[in-house]
């Protein structure tokens, strides 16, 4: 069964790790057949503590992590939130770096 994906806005971030995600939803009337706002809460894990009140983020469905949190940030302002891809990126950085501080070397005169 594929997790849920859901799109919403940060309304708090004072809590470590955790930020509350606004999801608005539209909803028909049953009689009237005009459309209403429907709006609910969620409990999202932030593991880096990246996201900021009024941030667009879409948050995927996840095993509990606690009592009322079972959802995770996926994507924070349309740029996914990879933390094993920022990790890599990171480390493919510093290794290019290191390559280009290895040339350098070995092109001075000895």
């Amino acid at each position: 069964m594929p997790k849920r994906v859901l799109t919403g806005r940060v309304t708090s971030d004072k809590m470590d790790k955790t930020v509350t995600v606004l999801v608005d939803r539209r909803v028909m009337h049953p009689l009237y057949k005009k459309f209403i706002r429907r709006s609910k809460k969620y409990a999202a894990h932030d593991e880096a503590n990246l996201c900021k009140t009024g941030d667009t983020v879409r948050i995927e469905e996840c095993r509990p992590i606690s009592k009322r949190k079972t959802w995770q940030v996926v994507e924070r302002n349309g740029a996914p939130l990879g933390y094993a891809a920022a990790a890599a990126s990171a480390a493919g950085a510093s290794a290019a770096n290191a390559s280009a501080a290895n040339v350098s070397a070995e092109g001075a005169p000895s």
